[in-house]
């Protein structure tokens, strides 16, 4: 969610450069770029059907039976208030305190949409109130903090932080100390998700012709290598706050030339389930930090070309938990303003994502959370298979919300 200002056995194999921390799958983590944060220039389509509730339930990781912090939270609340855990809502960064009555509301988290010259104190006053009046868990506070043209928070506390691409051109040390001071930034203000770092894969010479990464120096390379490289560093730097990365765009939109945000339809016809761009995202998704994975919403025609991607089971489920062995909390692409959906009513939106194997449905649009929640609902109290899927999703969001210390009193 950034908008510029300019208009799976091969994964340590593939990706050398990760193997030091490519030993086993987190139990939790997401990726894929919001509305509100991407270049505003071209994405998909709203045909094809919804995923079928009857099919198995998505292999999610979800709290064992003796997780007393999360067994805690879920009996505090009802069934509408644990579908709530499952919406990431915008809130304007212009009118801050519209984020009171979501978070009074109960929802898995805000998301920070626009852009700020707040200082990381006064973020923190504000993000220290929701916490404070949230019913249940901490909400998680999103932002779009990548570097470049998409750096949500610019304030005293914050810097300026290079573009990817030349994150990714920085020595090591360097780059670690300046991911570092992204998680110490993020963390005095009280951000508790950064919707970053952008782990797709530009071939060199593309650049300029892909419209929602390379056009805008999003990229930290051209090759896996370089990007696991860079990327997991910034994960890594984020998780030594505690603020939780969300990789991004699955299963990658470094190949495309339109911009979900803006054009319906967009399609890659290149990568496959077995492509070392997908691969990089199983890689750095297991990392201790845990990160999450945010899913795109592009069409990819040689994996499952009948519907973009955060609607797909045989993307979510069947390639990224089942092929990837991916366990923790997976993030949607917005579902709010993107072109890319827009001919799918809102409750059908949240409903797909969710089917197909999702766990926190992204919108920027306030007003769509409570025909989001309700469309949800009835969906699980008439489908028990949904259901099933729903009570995995919650289970996988609170487990990662305990992790990053959102679950304590």
């Amino acid at each position: 969610m950034r908008r510029p200002v300019r208009a799976a056995v091969v994964l340590c194999a593939v990706l050398p450069l990760l193997l030091a921390s490519c030993g086993g799958h987190a139990s939790r983590s997401s990726s894929a770029t919001t509305s509100s944060g991407r270049p505003s220039r071209t994405s998909s389509s709203a045909a094809s059907s919804a995923a079928s509730s009857s099919a198995p339930a998505p292999p999610t990781t979800t709290a064992p039976a003796g997780d007393a912090a999360v067994e805690a939270a879920l009996s505090r609340m009802d069934p509408r208030q644990r579908v709530a855990q499952l919406f990431v809502v915008g809130v304007p960064l212009t009118a801050l305190a519209s984020g009171d009555a979501l978070v009074q509301q109960g929802v898995g988290g805000v998301f920070l949409a626009g852009r700020s010259t707040a200082s990381t104190g006064d973020l923190g006053t504000v993000t220290g109130r929701w916490a404070a009046e949230a019913p249940g868990p901490r909400p998680w506070v999103a932002a779009d903090q990548e570097g470049g043209q998409v750096q949500t928070l610019k304030g005293p506390g914050f810097g300026l932080l290079p573009s990817a691409l030349d994150q990714g051109r920085l020595p090591p040390q360097q780059l670690a100390a300046l991911a570092d001071g992204m998680g110490a930034s993020l963390q005095s203000a009280g951000v508790t998700l950064d919707l970053a770092p952008v782990a797709d894969v530009v071939p060199a010479g593309t650049e300029h012709a892909n419209a929602p990464i390379g056009f805008f120096d999003r990229q930290y390379g051209s090759t896996p290598q370089q990007v696991g490289a860079a990327a997991g560093t910034v994960v890594d730097g984020l998780g030594a706050h505690r603020v939780t990365a969300a990789l991004k765009h699955f299963p990658g939109l470094g190949r495309v030339t339109a911009n979900t945000d803006t054009t319906a339809g967009v399609t890659d016809g290149v990568t496959t389930a077995d492509d070392p761009q997908v691969a990089l995202f199983g890689a750095l998704a297991g990392r201790p930090a845990a990160p999450m994975v945010m899913v795109s919403l592009a069409i990819y025609s040689r994996i499952d070309g009948t519907q973009p991607a955060a609607f797909s089971p045989v993307v979510v489920t069947d390639l990224l938990r089942g092929r990837l062995g991916y366990r923790g909390p997976v993030i949607s692409d917005d579902l709010g303003k993107a072109v890319a959906v827009a001919a799918v009513a809102p409750g059908d939106r949240a409903v797909r994502f969710l089917g197909a194997g999702g766990t926190l449905v992204l919108t920027v649009v306030p007003a769509q959370l409570g025909p989001m929640i309700d469309a949800v609902t009835a969906r699980a109290a008439a489908d028990p298979a949904f259901a099933a899927r729903i009570d995995a999703a919650v289970r996988t969001d609170l487990l990662a919300k305990e992790h990053a210390g959102l679950l304590g009193g």
